[in-house]
């Protein structure tokens, strides 16, 4: 892994900071938990998104080595 390539995944989420996301995350043996949200917080080594859950507001954090290594998947919603 390049630092590079973290720098500029960082880049990327930082630039769509406030944005709708679909972040689809591999929890192991071909299970997946889907949650659809705002990027709320960029932080230098995680980011944190804010999903609506039973009528009330989580926030989940995610790291940028995730994202680069595909163990989470992100989509923005149009």
């Amino acid at each position: 892994m390049r630092m590079a390539d973290l720098s500029d995944v960082r880049k990327a989420v930082f630039r769509h900071r406030g944005s709708k996301v679909v972040v689809r995350a591999n929890k192991g043996r071909h299970k997946y938990d889907v949650n659809e949200g705002i990027i709320k917080e960029v932080y230098p080594y995680i980011f944190m998104l804010e999903i609506k859950d039973n009528d009330e507001n989580k926030m989940i954090s995610y790291s940028y080595s995730d994202l680069l290594t595909n163990d989470v998947q992100m989509t923005l919603c149009s």
